[in-house]
């Protein structure tokens, strides 16, 4: 018998050659040499030594006979496969065969135990015949308990001869039981109308709501019971053999079913594998949640949430950016977050040497030459792809625009499917139990953790909180030790973002390119219009103008072709719509600041955003205004944002009238705007259009002087119409019955009903 892991030359064993089938005919032992067929015919006769020096050599399964059933495949048995008991048996019968073989239990003299050799079994004075007959009594005299818990009942003389050839770990496994590795032979009641209902079942189950193991195993019932109503009932398998076959075939089956649905659809369009990233830029994350902890707006003082929106480094685990508005993001704080990532972040006050730029390729003083202000230690760059999830504003055409102008490209996660951005979740959760829970305000991970009054301990502002979060990053997370995010060339070396950043830099270099300030314009949203010659543009239903409209230029239509043609394009920031942008076309490097014609010329009116002129709009056409002129607008615009005094000069009555919600909305209206103004890039504006350094202490002080300079507007527009005409005529009486109502009920006392009669005809 061959010994195992010796190569079997016979006859008829058949062998692949480079990936050609060959059948050993012939083996002619006494010259060295065998003869090869191939299903051609074709016949060669080469040596032993070309055959087993081969480098592509493969032996092929013996071909079974017929009547046999296949063999169910199987890897080879290690001892890995044996659990300690199992492995303890073994080496126990294997003991007693190397004693029965060599007289020691270990197989060496040298390595004797106290009092080997045995007298029967001293390879001095017996021979190996004896040594293994004395062996088969020992076992045969043994008790039956004991030498069945051994597995040595069957220990006879035959079985120590057939095991005499084999050592080590082949010993052992020899002496393992087989039924301890037996293959599996799978379940015979599965037969191939069983599995075409199991597979049923499981396309039946993608679309339904989640389905118990009961549920399931009924519908196979129902679906045998129709298709095939032949099958012996008894013959379907049973629950529990369903369940085991399920698991096998489909995996425990924990996920949700939507995003079982979202993962099979996925299969089915090809989208699978895995992104290798391997340098700083190549896959940004981004994503937003609610930061939990109450901040104060600093308009009324009163908590709101903010919503915290990261963009994660996937190479380094850095934190290049990040942004906290209150509530909710928009489209474009997304939009300036990408633009933070590609600009160094200028050194703060209280921030030392040590959160200064400290990677050697680049040293910080030619970076602070560039910027023109010193660089802290963290790292910027552009985006190669940027990955998000399918929130509103990730999807919005408008960010998408963005990152083309920017020059990434766009990688969703697939849909409800978190794992596809499982860092950038993950360390919402680092931040807030590294930073959040030390802060006061903190809501908690639930409200069932959420403290007494969260709100009452709030006392950060969103200023505060920015600070705070950027210290956090740059000081200690960039610096943090990383654990399981080593790189693939040192996996067993300690790194941080920061020395993950440097070791590209000295890899593959560093890009030294700052974007130019008229990004911040080129990422916001584009407006396709025509100039009117008195009026200016129109955006989202309201009117803007500068006097470089005035221009001839800007009088005719655009020169621009293709799909707009004849239009100019004008950008808006939809977080402040006091203003809208448009680029120079003769200098495009010159952005004209275009203002909402509603706007007075002597101030300043609140922020205000798409949300509020939304709701500026839908009320004008409730009410069926005709609006001749902007002013109109403003009044009820006036009416919409109300008070923006700060809090130690809003009277404490008019305060407890207006609502929280309506509050912070305001308070939200003029952070966006702070944000907006801060995103642009500085321009001096004009001596006549600078801000008041304060506002009017009382607003119903600010709505009259509005008001007087509406009607002093009007009036000159009066003049100008009239100067040079004939007096105009009485009103007729048409005009005369739009100005009263026509169907107002009389008093019911005459006297006052006359008087009314007579004060209407005067």
């Amino acid at each position: 018998m061959a010994a195992r892991g010796f190569l079997q030359i016979a006859p008829g064993r058949r062998v692949a050659l480079n990936g050609i089938e060959w059948t050993i005919e012939a083996v002619h032992g006494q010259y060295g040499r065998l003869v090869l067929t191939d299903d051609d015919g074709r016949a060669e006769t080469r040596s032993f030594r070309w055959l087993i020096n081969h480098p592509d050599l493969r032996l092929l399964p013996k071909p079974r006979e017929p009547g046999h059933p296949s063999p169910v495949a199987q890897q080879p048995r290690t001892l890995a496969d044996l659990t300690q008991d199992q492995l303890e048996r073994a080496r126990l019968r294997a003991a007693h065969v190397l004693e029965a073989e060599t007289g020691f239990r270990e197989g060496y003299p040298a390595r004797a135990l106290p009092g080997e050799p045995r007298p029967a079994y001293d390879p001095d004075r017996t021979t190996l015949t004896e040594r293994r007959r004395s062996k088969a009594a020992e076992m045969e005299a043994m008790p039956r308990p004991e030498a069945v818990r051994l597995g040595l009942q069957h220990l006879s003389y035959r079985t120590l001869m057939r095991l005499s050839g084999l050592s080590g770990d082949s010993l052992l496994l020899a002496c393992a039981d087989g039924r301890w590795t037996r293959r599996r032979s799978g379940h015979r009641s599965i037969t191939e109308e069983v599995r075409e209902a199991i597979f049923a079942v499981k396309a039946e189950c993608r679309e339904r709501a989640g389905l118990s193991l009961a549920a399931r195993h009924r519908l196979m019932h129902q679906y045998m019971r129709e298709r095939f109503p032949a099958f012996p009932t008894e013959k379907i398998p049973s629950r529990w053999t369903f369940a085991t076959v399920w698991e096998e075939w489909f995996g425990p089956g924990g996920a949700r079913p939507r995003y079982g649905r979202t993962a099979e659809a996925a299969a089915e369009a090809g989208v699978s594998g895995r992104v290798v990233v391997h340098r700083p830029g190549q896959v940004l994350v981004l994503d937003s949640t609610p930061m939990p902890v109450k901040l104060r707006e600093t308009v009324f003082g009163d908590a709101v949430t903010a919503t915290l929106t990261l963009a994660l480094d996937l190479y380094t685990h850095g934190l290049p950016a990040f942004r906290l508005t209150l509530q909710s993001d928009t489209s474009v704080d997304v939009a300036m977050l990408l633009r933070d990532v590609m600009l160094p972040l200028p050194m703060r006050d209280g921030w030392g040497e040590d959160m200064e730029w400290p990677y050697a390729g680049a040293p910080a003083d030619v970076i602070a030459e560039f910027t023109g202000h010193r660089v802290a230690a963290l790292p910027f760059f552009a985006p190669e792809t940027v990955t998000t999830d399918h929130g509103g504003p990730y999807k919005n055409h408008d960010l998408v625009e963005a990152e083309r102008e920017i020059g990434c490209r766009i990688l969703p996660a697939r849909v409800l499917r978190q794992t596809d951005k499982f860092a950038v979740e993950r360390q919402f959760l680092t931040v807030q139990t590294m930073l959040f829970e030390h802060l006061l305000g903190f809501t908690g991970g639930d409200v069932a953790d959420r403290g007494a009054d969260p709100e009452r301990d709030a006392s950060l502002t969103l200023a505060q909180a920015e600070h705070i979060i950027a210290t956090w990053i740059v000081q200690i997370w960039q610096n943090r030790k990383l654990g399981e995010y080593a790189p693939s060339w040192a996996p067993g070396e300690d790194h941080s973002p920061n020395t993950l950043f440097a070791a590209a830099m000295e890899q593959g270099g560093f890009d030294l390119d700052f974007p130019e300030p008229s990004l911040y314009y080129k990422v916001l949203r584009k407006h396709h219009v025509k100039i009117h010659p008195r009026r200016g543009v129109k955006i989202l239903g309201l009117w803007y103008h500068d006097p470089v409209l005035d221009e001839p230029r800007f009088q005719q239509p655009s020169a621009r072709g293709g799909k707009h043609a004849r239009q100019w394009v004008v950008r808006s920031d939809r977080r402040d719509r006091r203003q809208v942008f448009l680029q120079d076309d003769a200098d495009h490097e010159t952005w004209h600041i275009l203002r909402w014609r509603g706007l007075p010329p002597d101030g300043e009116i609140p922020a205000f955003s798409d949300k509020t002129a939304g709701a500026l709009l839908a009320h004008v056409k409730a009410n069926n205004i005709r609006i001749h002129s902007e002013s109109e607008l403003l009044e009820h615009l006036l009416g919409i944002l109300g008070s923006v005094t700060p809090v130690d000069q809003w009277p404490s009555q008019a305060k407890k009238k207006a609502g929280k919600k309506r509050r912070v909305a305001q308070a939200r209206e003029i952070t966006r705007a702070e944000a907006a103004a801060a995103d642009r890039p500085a321009t001096p504006a004009p001596a006549d259009e600078q801000i008041p350094a304060e506002m009017p202490a009382a607003w119903a002080e600010h709505a009259r002087t509005i008001d007087h300079a509406v009607d002093a507007d009007r009036r000159r527009r009066r003049e100008e119409a009239l100067a040079g005409t004939r007096p105009v005529a009485p009103a007729t009486l048409h005009a005369a019955l739009n100005r009263r109502r026509m169907f107002r009920l009389p008093p019911s006392d005459d006297s006052e009903a006359d008087t009314t009669v007579r004060e209407d005809d005067t």
